[in-house]
């Protein structure tokens, strides 16, 4: 590699600079394997304070180099009474910094600093009230003594004895230490979760720890950390070129259209064309991406290559693999057109990182596997740009609104990337995509007639398996059916169903049944996450 340049160095040090600025106040998040950790994080964030995940076994050294003004503990599946089970780096508690445990966080904190843990015959799982016996600095407007309070409770073992210096704030019907107190040392401690949305104020208690608490000012925002990342990717990229993947959703728009403003001209976008876009999709892409940010940008429909490959496949992860597979190798042709690149950006967000350093190579098993471009740097030697990789999706969402980009990409719900491959169980044909994309589409559009669609996190139709006999005018039918599916979510990582009322549905089986042929039944899943996932493959 060519040696940086006076500019890249100058750029370097605006980026530095920037940063500085941008996380001065930082919190450290120590993680124990909670399936919900990433939602404290997402919780901070909202506030305004920079935050990261850490696993609970990183280095002391490490801890105080990063120079955090609060340390959160993390929840986990473990139980403090057994041999062996996860602890707190001392260095948490030894950095003089507050200290906030949550459930398996607050369990272990009293074990390591001279209180008792032990297993509980009332465990609490789901919601629960906290009578509030006392004022803390973590309940400052928001909760009074006297006062009782929903929480979301999640745990098998409690606190029985408190360590040293600490006090009672709060206790619940299975929890006599359901939130304590240390103001002197500032610790604190909670046996439920505040992070999700099922506890109504706990939000407002992270903000407390955070700003109260720490003395966090809250300057992060998107127009900070967009103008730092410009300063970077100068920084490293120079007179460099840059080739971008782009898909046409949220995170690989976001990270095109913010490397465009940064360089340019050095920047080329490749959007491959699998042929299991929804209805429209590629022209939109196209047009959004040539023509109004003016973005190099070449189309490869490789749909006919895929829809080969897939012919006859009926397992959902061989559907994947021969995605990403099939991915890689268009990519990596379009690539070679253009004679290489010195860099390839990815639109890889923070949850991406967490998982590849969590303690356990993340915290819960793999339900599926993920179609995405991580084969490609090892194959095409190329550096990676990874623009987004300090933040969640909703952060990329609100950075793609102060860059412009429209409402109807940044807002637009999530999408596979194997695409309708995985909403059509067993096997498919062109023509099955063709009904399945005019049963989604008018799906989508009764939605947004009725003004729902940001309610909702995700909605798609989904072609079953499925024939059954119906009745047309005066014939006999023998069609497939097709299953609606709409959820809430703040994460993907639970959901509930939306609670359509049964008018609105009616009128998208009305439409669909009429207007499409080849489905003669229309279903509405009703399945939350979990037991289900949100995608039936």
């Amino acid at each position: 590699m060519n040696q940086p340049t006076a500019e890249q160095h100058a750029e370097a040090d605006t980026a530095d600079h920037l940063a500085a600025e941008l996380h001065e106040d930082r919190i450290l998040i120590l993680d124990f394997g909670s399936q919900v950790t990433q939602l404290i994080a997402r919780r901070v964030r909202e506030s305004g304070v920079y935050c990261e995940i850490w696993p609970f076994s990183t280095e002391p050294d490490r801890i105080r180099t990063f120079h955090p003004r609060g340390i959160i503990l993390s929840g986990g599946p473990a139980s403090v009474t057994e041999t062996g089970s996860p602890r707190a780096p001392e260095a948490a508690f030894a950095l003089g910094v507050p200290v906030l445990g949550i459930c398996y966080g607050q369990q272990t904190m009293c074990a390591q600093l001279g209180g008792e843990v032990a297993g509980s015959d009332h465990r609490e799982f789901g919601r629960a009230h906290l009578d509030i016996t006392e004022d803390c600095g973590l309940f400052r407007g928001v909760w009074s003594r006297g006062g009782r309070e929903q929480v979301w409770m999640s745990h098998g073992d409690r606190v029985v004895s408190l360590p040293p210096g600490f006090r009672a704030v709060a206790v619940s019907e299975g929890a006599p230490f359901a939130a304590i107190a240390d103001e002197r040392r500032r610790l604190y401690g909670v046996q439920f979760h505040p992070e999700v949305v099922h506890t109504p104020h706990g939000a407002q208690l992270l903000r407390n720890f955070t700003h109260d608490v720490c003395g966090c000012a809250g300057g992060w925002t998107m127009q900070g950390f967009r103008e730092m990342e410009i300063a970077r990717i100068r920084a490293q990229v120079g007179e460099g070129r840059v080739i971008c993947g782009l898909s046409g959703g949220v995170d690989s728009s976001v990270a095109a259209v913010l490397i465009h403003e940064a360089i340019g001209e050095q920047l080329t976008c490749i959007f491959v064309d699998h042929g299991l876009l929804r209805a429209g999709e590629a022209d939109e892409v196209v047009a959004t991406f040539r023509d109004r940010f003016n973005i190099k940008l070449i189309h490869r429909d490789a749909s006919a290559l895929f829809l080969d490959a897939l012919e006859g496949v009926s397992d959902p992860e061989i559907k994947r693999k021969t995605i990403g597979r099939l991915f890689i190798e268009v990519f990596d042709e379009e690539a070679r057109k253009l004679g290489g690149a010195e860099f390839l950006a990815q639109g890889t967000l923070y949850p991406d990182v967490i998982e590849s350093v969590s303690f356990t190579g993340g915290p819960s098993v793999t339900i599926k596997s993920h179609h995405n471009v991580g084969g490609l740097p090892d194959k095409m030697h190329m550096q990676l740009v990874e623009p987004l990789r300090e933040l969640f999706k909703d952060e990329v969402r609100a950075l793609g609104r102060t860059l412009g980009i429209p409402e109807h990409i940044v807002g637009r719900h999530p999408f596979p990337g194997p695409g309708l491959a995985i909403r059509i169980p067993g096997t498919f044909t062109a023509a099955s995509l063709d009904i399945l994309r005019r049963a989604d589409a008018i799906f989508l559009e009764e939605i947004r007639a009725a003004g729902l669609y940001d309610a909702i996190w995700q909605a798609f139709a989904v072609l079953l398996p499925v024939r059954s006999v119906g009745v047309m005018g005066d014939g006999r039918t023998y069609d497939q059916a097709c299953a609606l599916r709409a959820v809430t979510s703040t994460d993907g990582m639970t959901a509930d169903i939306y609670p359509f009322d049964m008018a609105f549905l009616s009128r998208v089986s009305g439409r669909i049944v009429n207007e499409v042929r080849g489905i003669n039944r229309v279903t509405y899943d009703i399945t939350g996450k979990p037991p289900g996932t949100i995608e039936w493959e």
